[in-house]
């Protein structure tokens, strides 16, 4: 009671068990005590035992009764702490420095559902919620395996956040758990509530708009991942699951991929990578060639955009940036608006900014069709959104600036970054470069399914710099 003063939420009764003075303790809205009475106390109170010692009645308890208890009992008062916010209950008995645990979780969770930022048209429909041990049963019930392991941490000095690791040991190099767990244990930070707050503390520091950690809300996709040897990290509170390490011609393929026909998912991976270079490139080489080199465009497009442009105040790649920046906020209210609002947003973007803004002069017609179709690309590969942001506007600044030399010096830049990338000491881009044998089996286009399970399964312990003794 001390410990917890003061928290209306915390139940404790003096009760007698077979004459022994205890006491239960449990959580109100995290422990049932209508599943405590069925589970253990109506058990208790029809017990005919008589114990010589309230040890004697602990041992009962623990050995000789069928009362499922926990298989580590309490044996610390801070202990205590984190079984009751777990939903456990516990029993004390006076005279007995350990006590008994019960698992009667009463949580309220939010009902498994679909995914919401990975849409699939074939395969499961299922995806993650915010409960962990739901969570990990979803992983736990496609993988039916007894070399899948799952082990906790808690972070967080205030909040004490269970995190799990998940992994398949005979798949995973042992070098990168070994690395992964070290990180975890060291943590050290006031709260977390989500798997994104941990990812920083698990990589190396690497100036880079792109991460080798990756995320995902699908059971079946965790769960192929940890068939080729990855790990994945999910935290209490969260829906979203880390991937370790996610390469980046991953963000690229779906599980969607491997229910259609080779050549249909060979044709979307080549349609997602074209979106994502018109997603960053499109504006500013609109910006670059219209400035620098216009004799590049046909003469009738040319003279739109030279018309379009006097009749706007700003230069051309000032106008992209502003579009860009408009289309940004609009996302960003639609996104936060409250649903039932959430439509007016989509009017006053197409009515004020789509068409008001052309008429008045603000912006010119061909730089709006530019950016919303960099925009719609944009959405093709959601997990690359920010990055994506970001590097568009620097290319159409170093396009405004720079001309064609800015953007292909800028591009090389690029490119190198993530060819540097090595946050867990594997190649981000992998297994393109290095080149790994049966890369392009399942890299830009993809095999028939046949063919692949033929080859064996794919792991990382099979690309360059998997295998280290010490990370």
């Amino acid at each position: 009671k001390t410990m917890f003063e003061p928290s209306f939420d915390l139940y404790i009764k003096d009760i007698t068990i077979c004459g022994v003075p205890s006491a239960i303790c449990i959580l109100e809205g995290l422990s049932g005590i209508d599943k405590l009475w069925d589970i253990a106390l109506r058990s208790l109170e029809n017990d005919t035992y008589t114990p010589k010692t309230p040890q004697d009645l602990f041992t009962h308890i623990m050995r000789k009764t069928t009362i499922p208890v926990a298989n580590d009992m309490l044996t610390s008062a801070d202990d205590a702490v984190s079984i009751l916010t777990t939903g456990a209950s516990i029993i004390l008995i006076d005279g007995v420095n350990r006590g008994v645990v019960l698992s009667t979780q009463s949580l309220f969770f939010r009902q498994v559902g679909q995914a919401s930022g990975e849409g699939n048209l074939k395969g499961s429909k299922e995806g993650f919620i915010e409960l962990l041990r739901i969570n990990v049963s979803l992983i736990r019930r496609l993988v039916r395996t007894k070399h899948l392991c799952i082990e906790s941490f808690f972070v967080g000095e205030i909040t004490q956040t269970e995190v799990a690791v998940l992994y398949h040991k005979d798949l995973v190099p042992k070098g990168l758990l070994k690395h992964v767990k070290k990180q975890l244990s060291e943590i050290d930070i006031q709260m977390a509530f989500d798997t994104g707050v941990i990812a920083p503390f698990l990589e190396k520091k690497t100036l880079s708009f792109f991460s080798a950690s990756g995320y995902t809300e699908r059971p079946d996709t965790a769960a192929a991942k940890i068939c080729e040897g990855k790990i994945i990290i999910m935290i209490n509170g969260s829906p979203f699951a880390l991937i370790i390490p996610t390469f980046f011609n991953e963000h690229f393929q779906t599980m969607d991929d491997y229910s259609q026909r080779p050549y249909f998912a060979s044709f979307i991976r080549l349609l997602k990578y074209s979106a994502f270079l018109i997603a960053i490139l499109l504006p500013g080489v609109f910006v670059a060639v219209a400035n620098f080199t216009p004799e590049l465009l046909p003469p009738e497009l040319l003279y739109k955009i030279s018309a379009a442009e006097k009749a706007t105040p700003l230069p051309l790649f000032l106008e992209a940036i502003f579009v860009n920046f408009l289309l940004e906020i609009v996302r960003e209210a639609g996104l936060r608006m409250p649903k039932s609002i959430g439509h007016s947003v989509s009017l006053v973007a197409a009515l004020i900014i789509g068409d008001a803004a052309i008429k008045a002069g603000i912006v010119g017609i061909p730089i709006v069709v530019v950016c919303a179709l960099t925009s719609l690309a944009s959405y093709v590969i959601p997990s690359f959104y920010e990055p994506v942001i970001v590097l568009r506007i620097i290319f159409i600044l170093v396009g405004g600036i720079l001309g064609p030399f800015g953007i292909a010096s800028f591009g090389l830049i690029m490119v190198f970054n993530i060819c540097g990338i090595h946050s867990y000491a594997i190649p981000y881009t992998a297994p393109l470069t290095p080149y790994t044998k049966g890369a392009f089996k399942d890299g830009f286009i993809r095999i028939s399914e046949k063919k692949l399970n033929n080859n064996g399964i794919f792991t990382i312990k099979k690309l360059p710099g998997s295998e280290w003794s010490d990370y």
